[in-house]
């Protein structure tokens, strides 16, 4: 019988999914790697084993209620059981104003920063409720400010916080919570400084490039350190709640957990 933790990520191809898979790794855990490119996840999934924990890749959009099952199935068919869902799937894209957005590129950002985690939550709530399991909605900083020309991403995140708190309160032997990454160095970040001087206001896209120049975005594995650890260990008194990475009650029990950093287990 498996006994280690068994921990779905979506979006674990790169960038804070990846690297939560390789935290999750190295306590031993049993991960399933979730995104839509199986070539982007073979790397992590050999980093996770090497680091002693088991992986298992599954190429699948989220989008899709059908492949959420899928996911979900196959996790429980490998490991034996669920124990912590991390949605963390999610596009920036379309970068445009309502007014000039077709309406199909709106449709599928919610589909995959909303609807995604709602269908990962239908097909894995039996088992994590089996488990008095953990789910953390990965959300962001825009649910509650606003970013001309990213309307759909705000609007998907601000529903993925609320859509927690429900989820909070419906499922009482759950922990759900949201989780705000902060500003960290990723591909959602090139793509703002790449097409924002074209869509934003000047101000908000030259925001995003001094992100950058100043030196100001966060590695990818600082927040996902205090991802992981909320998969793990996030208290039942904090469903429901949409939480700062940075916040000490989960960054410095993350930092005892886990250390300061992954690479000389990997590389060493």
């Amino acid at each position: 019988m498996n006994t280690r933790p068994v921990v779905i990520i979506t979006g674990a191809s790169r960038g804070i999914g990846a690297a939560v898979a390789r935290w999750l790794g190295n306590t031993g855990a049993a991960v399933t790697l979730v995104a839509r490119t199986e070539s982007g996840l073979n790397p992590v999934a050999a980093d996770v084993a090497e680091l002693g924990g088991k992986p298992l890749v599954i190429r699948a959009d989220v989008a899709d209620p059908d492949a959420c099952r899928r996911i979900a199935e196959s996790t429980v068919d490998r490991f034996g059981r669920l124990d912590a869902l991390v949605n963390n799937a999610g596009i920036v894209e379309p970068l445009e104003t309502v007014a000039r957005t077709k309406p199909a590129q709106w449709r599928y950002n919610f589909e995959v920063n909303l609807l995604g985690p709602v269908f990962m939550v239908m097909a894995t709530i039996s088992e994590l409720r089996r488990h008095r399991g953990r789910i953390v909605n990965v959300s962001s900083g825009a649910s509650q400010h606003v970013i001309q020309a990213a309307s759909a991403y705000c609007a998907a995140k601000a529903a993925l916080n609320h859509f927690t708190r429900v989820l909070a309160a419906e499922e009482p032997n759950i922990t759900a919570v949201a989780a705000r990454p902060g500003v960290v160095d990723t591909r959602m970040q090139e793509l703002l400084r790449e097409k924002g001087p074209q869509k934003m206001p000047p101000q908000q896209a030259a925001y995003y490039r001094q992100l950058k120049t100043q030196g100001r975005l966060e590695p990818a594995a600082v927040p996902a350190r205090s991802i992981a650890w909320l998969a793990l260990h996030a208290p039942h008194q904090w469903s429901g709640l949409f939480m700062n990475y940075d916040d000490p009650q989960i960054s410095t029990p993350a930092m005892q957990l886990f250390g300061e950093s992954i690479e000389g287990n990997l590389y060493g």
